[in-house]
This record gives structure tokens, C-alpha cells and sequence, in this order.
């Protein structure tokens, strides 16, 4: 896969050449990831490289706004991402109700591609709840306030081993509750970053 990178336009301040490097290192380590998140959600080629295109677009646009945490750019490309596929989807569905005839529709709704954010917000947030209590706020440090193992393991005052479990185990209960709502662990995984 070759995606062609972003260039500036007359709409943003010309960058430095640390703004410029930066740049490419991101779009090399985070293009093929956000691509295969796209494609395996579209199965299409060219919807997922315009993905990619317009999440590298939309962070070059806001890149002063967005912090310069690694993880904090990370998390704004595949939330971007997760959004995109989500309208991408909701077009297709839309598109599929408009080729068909009303008396078509109402014999042969076609299948639910994907869930809307509020919807899959609820979901994610009820699985939560339905965690044990320690699970749930060991799972919550790491995915949704960025904590190292390590420093899970020293707030709680539990050896990391216990820590890397628990979390196995919250993985493992929210694979397979999201599952059975046909929707993939990774994008949910997304509403943390």
C-alpha cells in the first residue's frame, strides 16, 4: 500500500523542518495501522487509503492543537479514523435503503453495518459495569487514563503480574460481549484513546 503523504496549502503557516520530520515519522509508523483498521472494517481499498489521507489532513490542519504526547497524536489519528469509518459506514447503509424500492426495504432491510458512536458508548459503558470492581478500575487506569502496568501495579499496591491479568481478563470479557452485538473489540478500543 502506497499512500501518498499530505502537503501543506496556503491555508496553513509554512512549517519548520522539525514540524516537517515529525510528520513523516508519524505517517510511517501510524499509516498501515489506521489503513488495516480502515480496510478491515470497509473492505475497500480506496475508502480506507482516503481514510488514512483525511486523518493525516485533519491532524496536519490541527497539529498546534493537539498535544505533543505521542500517545495523545496516536489517539487523535485512530479516534479520526474510528469516525470516519463509522460515517463511511452510515453512508453505505444509506446508500444501500436508497437502491432498493420502499416494498424492497420493508421485505429486505439489509443487515446493521455499524453501531452508532452514542450506541456503542452505551454498550462499552454497560460492559463495564458488569466487570468486578477491581477489574474494572485496573482495565479503566490502563485504557482510558494511559497508566503504564508498572504504574497501575504501584497505585493499587498489586504486583504487575495481577495487573496484566486482570486486564486479560477484561479483554477477554469485552471481545466477547461486543461479539455478541457483531461489533469488533478495536473499534470500541478506539472510544479510549
Amino acid at each position: 500500500m502506497k499512500l501518498a503523504e499530505p502537503t501543506s496549502d496556503s491555508t496553513t503557516q509554512p512549517s519548520a523542518q522539525d514540524d516537517s520530520t515529525s510528520f513523516k515519522r508519524l505517517f510511517k509508523e501510524h499509516a498501515s495501522g489506521l489503513y488495516g483498521l480502515a480496510y478491515a472494517q470497509l473492505h475497500a481499498r480506496v475508502e480506507a487509503q482516503d481514510i488514512v489521507q483525511d486523518c493525516f489532513l485533519k491532524y496536519w490542519e490541527k497539529r498546534r492543537e493537539v498535544s505533543t504526547d505521542p500517545k495523545a497524536i496516536k489517539g487523535y489519528l485512530y479516534t479520526a479514523a474510528y469516525h470516519a469509518i463509522l460515517n463511511r459506514l452510515q453512508q453505505q447503509r444509506t446508500w444501500t435503503y436508497q437502491d432498493y424500492t420502499h416494498d424492497l426495504v420493508l421485505d429486505y432491510e439489509p443487515q446493521l453495518v455499524g453501531l452508532e458512536y452514542e450506541e456503542l458508548t452505551q454498550h462499552y459503558t454497560y460492559a463495564l459495569a458488569q466487570m468486578p470492581t477491581k477489574r474494572r478500575e485496573i482495565f479503566t487506569l490502563s485504557r482510558q487514563q494511559g497508566l503504564s502496568n508498572i504504574a497501575i501495579a504501584q497505585e493499587l499496591n498489586i504486583s504487575i503480574k495481577t495487573v496484566e491479568a486482570q486486564i486479560t481478563q477484561a479483554l477477554k470479557f469485552l471481545r466477547a460481549y461486543f461479539r455478541a452485538y457483531g461489533v469488533t473489540l478495536t473499534l470500541v478500543l478506539l472510544l479510549l484513546a
